[in-house]
């Protein structure tokens, strides 16, 4: 995965990541439309498919809606790295099959607007930019499968069909 930095600090919540006054709706293009807006207007106007977003210490707390990643995954956002997440945010994310990775050393040093490459099966975070690179644990790899599998009830229906 490659692709640009969005890069946001400490305790990005689901309100501001999908404010709740949009929650009436499930539909994925519709939540995107709003993502981010109430901390960066923008977001959904600048961001392309494969960019990241950089956050810092416990992003996602708040509410446990899975609103918030779906629609970080229906902006183009392709993955999401940070210092650590919120424990419900970081199992929906994986739950709808958006790859997310804790590391903070990547998470303090890459810049919004840093060119960033991600191998999510090795770990590897590769600052283009700045010509760093930083490790992050990898997947286990059933988690891995229901990344790829995008998502956990597409893991369940490939899981059950495989077994019939």
């Amino acid at each position: 995965m490659r692709g640009k930095a969005f890069k946001y600090g400490d305790n990005v919540d689901t309100d501001v990541i999908i404010p709740a006054r949009y929650l009436n709706s499930s539909d994925p293009k519709e939540l995107a439309e709003h993502c981010m807006e109430d901390l960066d207007k923008d977001f959904i106007n600048k961001v392309k498919p494969g960019d990241f977003i950089v956050g810092g210490k416990n992003f996602g707390c708040g509410s446990s809606r899975e609103h918030a990643p779906i629609a970080i995954k229906a902006s183009g956002v392709s993955l999401i790295i940070a210092e650590t997440f919120a424990r419900i945010f970081y199992r929906n994310a994986i739950n709808i099959g958006l790859p997310i990775m804790e590391c903070p050393e990547a998470a303090l040093d890459i810049e919004d607007g840093d060119e960033v490459f991600v191998d999510i099966k090795s770990g590897t975070i590769k600052n283009i930019t700045k010509d760093k690179e930083y490790k992050a644990a990898p997947f286990p790899g059933f988690m891995q499968d229901i990344i790829n599998a995008v998502g956990l009830i597409n893991y369940i229906k490939k899981e059950q069909e495989n077994n019939e």
